[in-house]
């Protein structure tokens, strides 16, 4: 089985569950996974998993495996259809666009968990965490197609996208925990003209968000693991 496959399976499969989606009611989800982690309320992200009494805090080093990217479902054939030049969207173009946005993730978090001073590598240590992400339902409004006699396409909202990601214990292998948000491009309330470099900024608003997120949530459990050791010591 590819790594493709894998993932979509995964997706499919998503926190064992028939149907999941990230509007789904807290009721609706189950307050345990089948893979024994239970559901954090009130986390930044619209839907996340955890393993109980993990701990982020060891973890200095982060090997960061290439995203995943998957279209909403039918996304080639409404932008066929709702397009003024049909068929302007073809198979090559849509592998552009998810190595694109793949190459952009990974740039993104790079540089905010660098940044952050998390060194990223693809060795397996005890201080090393394996991040897999994957972007799906992505939904780009206006795609700005490589093609010749393109024309001037306008939109209010570059579009939206969903993150799943996993976070895994690189010795032990085990899932630390796994999360699901979906995050929409501002909508501007008038039409805008959209083309490569507005897609791109788009995308990295909405990178740079989750990329923030994981950053916090690693130097949240170094700052309690710090703060634990100093009272021990008192």
């Amino acid at each position: 089985m590819t790594i493709k496959a894998a993932i979509s399976l995964i997706i499919c499969a998503l926190f064992s569950l028939s149907a999941v989606t990230v509007q789904a009611k807290k009721q609706e989800l189950p307050e345990v996974t089948a893979d024994g982690l239970h559901r954090v309320p009130d986390s930044k992200m619209a839907i996340v998993y955890a393993e109980p009494g993990a701990d982020l805090g060891p973890y200095n080093r982060i090997n960061l495996l290439q995203a995943y990217v998957a279209f909403k479902k039918n996304w080639e054939r409404n932008q066929r259809s709702g397009s003024v030049q049909p068929l302007r969207i073809n198979s090559k173009e849509m592998e552009r666009i998810k190595d694109s946005l793949s190459a952009e993730f990974h740039e993104v978090f790079k540089k905010a968990l660098v940044d952050a001073g998390y060194e990223l590598t693809e060795e397996n240590g005890d201080d090393v965490m394996i991040v897999r992400p994957a972007i799906i339902n992505l939904d780009v409004n206006a795609p700005d197609v490589m093609t010749a006699g393109r024309s001037t396409t306008f939109a209010s909202s570059a579009g939206e996208m969903t993150l799943y990601i996993e976070l895994y214990d690189s010795v032990s292998g085990d899932i630390i925990a796994k999360a699901l948000d979906r995050r929409m491009d501002r909508n501007s309330g008038f039409y805008t003209w959209t083309n490569s470099v507005t897609n791109r900024a788009a995308a990295q608003r909405i990178l740079k968000g989750w990329a923030t997120i994981l950053v916090a949530a690693l130097d949240e459990a170094k700052a309690y693991d710090a703060d634990a050791d100093a009272g021990d010591d008192s």
